[in-house]
């Protein structure tokens, strides 16, 4: 149906390779937009890497945790913000000036972040290739949707959404190519301006979205459009669903918005499919996927890798397993179950979190000892404060932990030999960061995050298994359960409703994730991730229902029945 969502089919991608290649503007078109996934992805990967340049280039960004998570979730909220815009935008001026816009605001972003002279213009930055993603994450898969024909509308959309992950992944590998270029994390942030120029370029040269034209009463530009991407034999049948369902829709759109939410929230059916869309987007979100997505690097530091190069090389571990989980998730969901799928993903995210918790456990009960002898060669100017009033308070017992959670900000320099042996606690700063990594004729290690630790690859294989976990279910398929529980006169509503719940999620995990690991601790912030995820299985297994199979009528129907239980399956009754 044309004003439907549609899910990709295995049927559909053989399509996809057959129309293409017959009518190749449906793939150009496809790609152009498809770039916004790209850049999406992108610039939610980069920043990770980034980050530990950043810091080292900045001492304020170093010695503040709060500045930190600033850097990274300034896009999220930019990225509510243009999410919001960007429907507006949408409706008032079309698709395609949208994603231009978006190209626009992801520029200059890049180049703001690039040439940034202080952490605060970087933020400047941040927030407006947030603009740029939150308009591109919605107008990108919509445009592609509405000007795709219909039998492969479900796999062009859908390689949107593996354009995202394979955007993060790029950000992972140009991260890694610029480690040892002069400028790194201006690099990193600016290479994005790239594929945003190219998309730009590219989207000038192509057309409207034919329903926006079409609701614009622009009929004679949409058919046309429509005669270049339909087969012939089709092309008819098409623009009289167009017709037909754009009327539906205005119809249906002449109450205002806020008679149209009184509307929604007075239907029982519309209220718990919001209950269902908007607790698997928060869920999504607070297990806590993007702490690995933005701060995967900073997670490899914790587990004991010094390293900035060595920890990019391992994050790239973790940004490969999610994007061939997107993949996992298209083949598997419709043999599953979105239900199943999600509670199987949760079940193994659980325990994932348990074992990375008991990890960083270890990692802390074993650190190496800080050895007074070893600290004083640095001189009694480079000695951490709060160890040298230890010492001369004749505390005894110090360790690599204490020493990096001292008040007084401190860093740990590992022994030249071993890295397990005792070392020195220093005042952290640039200086003593140099003097470390050159004491001795030796490249001793600086660690400022995370302890030397011989369990650090067990931390890895936890890291890689949460994310093994997490991608084929809960993170594709809270998606798609919100494209099947509203009816479809308030899809557009509540799927705003719940992408802004998702949204402010993430926001909440970005904003505190750094925080929360100083005041509980790696190990204690992971088990508080933990039991969120425990909980959250607990409350999809009683509030979401299985759409597997369903019709939208028959889901309207599961919804609206008076014996509604999510946990059991509902068998349609037939007209």
């Amino acid at each position: 149906m044309e004003g439907g969502i549609h899910k990709a089919e295995s049927t559909e991608f053989r399509d996809l390779l057959y129309l293409t290649s017959k009518q190749p503007f449906i793939l150009r078109l496809a790609f152009s937009a498809g770039i916004g996934g790209l850049l999406f992805g992108y610039d939610t990967g980069v920043i990770s890497g980034a980050l530990l340049y950043i810091r080292d280039d900045f001492e304020e960004v170093e010695k503040s945790t709060v500045l930190q998570e600033t850097i990274v979730s300034m896009a999220v909220a930019g990225a509510i913000v243009g999410a919001g815009a960007g429907g507006w935008m949408n409706d008032r001026f079309g698709r395609r000036p949208s994603i231009l816009i978006a190209d626009l605001l992801f520029l200059a972003g890049s180049m703001v972040m690039c040439f940034a002279p202080a952490p605060a213009v970087i933020i400047v930055g941040r927030v407006l290739v947030g603009l740029g993603v939150g308009m591109a994450s919605m107008t990108s898969p919509l445009y592609i949707s509405e000007a795709s024909p219909a039998r492969i509308r479900g796999a062009l959309v859908s390689t949107n959404g593996l354009l995202i992950t394979a955007g993060q992944f790029l950000s992972y590998l140009i991260n890694l190519a610029f480690t040892k270029v002069r400028g790194t994390w201006r690099w990193m942030l600016g290479v994005a301006g790239v594929p945003a120029l190219l998309q730009f370029l590219l989207m000038l040269a192509l057309p409207e979205s034919p329903r926006w034209l079409y609701r614009k009463d622009r009929k004679g530009e949409a058919e046309a459009i429509m005669r270049r991407v339909y087969p012939p034999d089709e092309v008819e049948a098409e623009i009289e669903a167009l017709r037909a369902s754009v009327d539906a829709d205005m119809a249906q759109e002449e109450r205002s918005l806020a008679g149209a939410l009184r509307a929604a929230l007075g239907s029982v059916v519309v209220r718990r499919g919001l209950t269902a869309g908007v607790l698997c987007q928060v869920a999504q979100q607070l297990v806590g996927i993007n702490t690995v997505m933005y701060y995967s690097p900073t997670i490899v530091q914790l587990a004991g890798f010094a390293s900035n190069s060595t920890a990019l090389a391992l994050s790239l571990v973790t940004s490969g397993l999610n994007a061939a989980g997107s993949v996992v998730s298209m083949f598997f969901v419709d043999r599953a179950g979105r239900r199943r799928l999600m509670l199987l993903s949760l079940a193994g995210i659980v325990a994932c979190l348990a074992m990375l918790s008991g990890v960083f456990f270890a990692v802390d009960s074993h650190a190496p000892a800080v050895s007074p002898a070893g600290t004083a060669l640095f001189g009694p100017n480079a000695t951490c404060p709060d160890f040298a009033a230890a010492v001369a308070g004749a505390e005894e017992g110090w360790t690599c932990t204490q020493c990096l959670r001292a008040a007084s900000e401190c860093g740990f320099c590992a022994d030249a030999a071993d890295k397990l042996l005792p070392g020195a606690c220093l005042a952290a700063s640039d200086e003593a960061r140099r003097s470390c990594r050159g004491a001795a004729g030796w490249r001793r290690e600086w660690y400022s995050r995370g302890c030397p630790s011989s369990f650090g690859w067990l931390a890895l294989v936890a890291l890689g298994a949460y994310i093994v976990s997490y991608s084929p279910g809960m993170g594709s398929v809270p998606w798609l359960i919100n494209s099947e529980v509203y009816p479809l006169r308030f899809r557009g509503i509540c799927g705003g409703v719940a992408a802004v719940a998702n949204w402010a999620s993430n926001l909440l995990v970005t904003q505190t994730f750094l925080s929360l690991t100083q005041a509980l601790g790696t190990a204690g912030t992971f088990l508080l991730f933990c039991g969120v995820s425990a909980a959250s299985f607990l409350l999809l297994f009683l509030l979401v229902p299985e759409t597997k199979g369903l019709q939208f009528e028959e889901v309207e129907q599961m919804l609206g029945s008076d014996d509604y239980k999510p946990w059991k399956k509902f068998e349609p009754t037939k007209p």
